[in-house]
């Protein structure tokens, strides 16, 4: 099983994110990782949509491309008879001046919860994050919060991969309600 850090509990949102996410915006923070090495992103959404809903919704690898145009390919490799793990290969490509990126994540899962992902192998091999489900009004509705640190594989500069964080992350949460209120119907 993966080992991933006991979550302490996600900090309440501050005044002004939950203005945002109460508004039907994101709220996100993004910067350099304490390493100096990359950038971290901490962003919330609320989502009209059971929690059941919106955990198949991320984990389903047939609308990976459609909620984050830089992922061009999602396959589970391998997934452990109880559920509760699983490997994924994505291929992503940022940007048109960059070659297409493999990566392996191992995925560690607790139903309509928390799903923690570290990197394993391929051309990112340095990331790590979670999503984390929580319920809101009686189960009908779902806060989502998620967060990542990652390097990218090759020598762009901090900057870049925060600005990538801070376009990418809005835009796939955004197509996760989306796409996660249209399954709920």
């Amino acid at each position: 099983m993966l080992a991933v850090p006991a979550v302490a509990g996600v900090p309440d949102p501050s005044p002004d994110w939950l203005r945002r996410i109460e508004s039907g915006d994101v709220a996100l923070e993004a910067h350099t990782d304490p390493t100096g090495r990359g950038g971290q992103v901490r962003a919330m959404i609320d989502i009209a949509a059971p929690p059941q809903v919106v955990w198949a919704t991320i984990l389903d690898c047939g609308r990976a491309a459609r909620m984050t145009p830089s992922v061009k390919r999602c396959t589970v490799l391998s997934r452990d008879p109880s559920g509760r793990e699983e490997l994924r290969e994505h291929v992503v490509k940022w940007s048109f001046l960059l070659p297409a990126l493999h990566s392996t994540s191992r995925l560690a899962l607790e139903p309509y919860r928390r799903i923690a992902f570290r990197c394993e192998a391929g051309d990112i091999r340095d990331c790590e994050g979670q999503w984390l489900l929580e319920p809101r009004d009686g189960g009908r509705g779902t806060r989502v919060t998620y967060e990542n640190r990652a390097t990218a594989p090759f020598g762009l500069p901090d900057g870049v991969t925060i600005m990538a964080m801070r376009r990418d992350v809005p835009t796939a949460l955004r197509a996760l309600r989306r796409e996660s209120v249209a399954a709920a119907r």
